[in-house]
């Protein structure tokens, strides 16, 4: 009933032809070239010959690309959970979302060197607006997500969204990621939009809960010990309190990429959680369609908050907002003084004033605190 065409990513009898547009792109070429040592364009073009699916590019091409990624700009990945998955199932991701690029590319990372198949991946069309990122995109299984348009063309948009993403899971038997909500957790407050189980269950006649359930949603978390974009995150929460409008620059969007990219992160932890097959069935029948999906919401944000793995400079930043040494267990004085002299770095931007920054550089940090040890007392009442 739907046509894909516009959001789906490249299929198999597209995306030769579409690799070899790509390959002619001086933009392209470039970043193959930088990113790449010793590997061109034209070593690209040889090895071409030998693959023959999307899976053989990405496993062979992209896998490279994202290693060079982790070597300069993390200091190590641990990730976990495939171990409870089975790789002949499909799997809807839904994610805690820190980073634009990063965050489904440490996933596709874990499938490679796991020998699993890569999922589909979910995004925004803000993020796939020049011609080369549209590109890369559709042929790197890339669903793209159309925001802009009317109330009417959003909610049209989302039903086809909607009924791609069920495709994809029920019909081709491939696994989709997505983000909790739309854009990336600013605060450090990871949560899941009651709007996002809304778009993936519309359509298609059937119980809500027995719908979602066969959607195998399965939780994921991933966490930096050095937040992605952090100044960039802090300047739009202050300039965006009391309820301002925060109108971003030409370009933010592709700014926040590469940022996002090439800041330093430190250590990341990717852990995939248990898919929610069995707690949905203690969702209370008696409740309404939109109090069901608010508890789903709330079993999702429970495995993320438990499995999001706290650093010291979460627990550092909990103090120093507090004002105390609650957890200084967790940190050494060396590790404070570090943090302390990165905040400082930080803080320091042209339009917003350096404590307020600060205050709002502890809360990305801190809130995570909040959430897992929450997480935790509440479940042992």
């Amino acid at each position: 009933m739907y046509n894909f065409d516009d959001i789906r990513p490249y299929n198999q009898s597209e995306f030769r032809e579409a690799y070899f547009r790509l390959m002619d792109q001086p933009g392209f070429q470039d970043a193959v070239s930088k990113f790449l040592s010793g590997y061109t364009v034209d070593d690209l073009r040889r090895d071409f010959a030998q693959f023959h699916t999307v899976d053989d590019v990405q496993s062979n091409f992209i896998r490279r690309w994202i290693e060079t990624f982790l070597k300069q700009f993390t200091t190590g990945l641990t990730a976990s959970g495939l171990e409870k998955l089975a790789p002949e199932k499909a799997y809807l991701f839904i994610s805690n979302h820190r980073d634009i690029t990063f965050d489904p590319a440490i996933l596709q990372y874990y499938f490679f060197t796991s020998n699993w198949k890569t999922s589909k991946i979910a995004t925004g069309d803000n993020l796939l607006q020049t011609p080369l990122l549209g590109e890369v995109g559709r042929l790197n299984k890339m669903i793209k997500v159309i925001r802009s348009g009317s109330l009417r063309e959003k909610l049209a948009n989302s039903q086809r969204l909607a009924a791609y993403i069920q495709y994809s899971l029920f019909e081709e038997h491939e696994s989709v990621w997505i983000a909790q909500r739309d854009g990336r957790t600013k605060d450090g407050n990871d949560y899941t939009k009651q709007g996002l189980l809304k778009m993936v269950s519309m359509g298609r006649d059937e119980d809500l809960v027995a719908k979602i359930r066969r959607m195998n949603i399965v939780p994921m978390a991933i966490s930096y010990e050095y937040e992605p974009c952090a100044q960039l995150k802090a300047r739009e929460m202050a300039l965006s309190e009391n309820g301002k409008h925060y109108e971003k620059r030409p370009g933010e969007d592709f700014e926040s990429i590469k940022q996002g990219i090439f800041d330093q992160k430190g250590r990341v932890t990717l852990v995939l959680g248990k898919p929610l097959q069995e707690e949905l069935y203690s969702v209370p029948a008696e409740l309404n369609n939109n109090e069901k999906l608010d508890y789903i919401c709330k079993l999702i944000d429970k495995q993320i908050y438990e499995n999001y793995q706290l650093y010291p400079n979460n627990y550092i930043a909990h103090d120093m907002r507090d004002g105390n040494n609650l957890y200084a267990e967790y940190y050494t004085e060396d590790q404070k003084q570090h943090f302390e002299q990165y905040l400082q770095r930080k803080s320091v931007i042209q339009d917003v004033g350096k404590e307020k920054m600060m205050d709002y550089l502890l809360r990305i940090y801190a809130t995570p605190v909040d959430n897992h040890y929450h997480t935790n007392i509440h479940n042992s009442q």
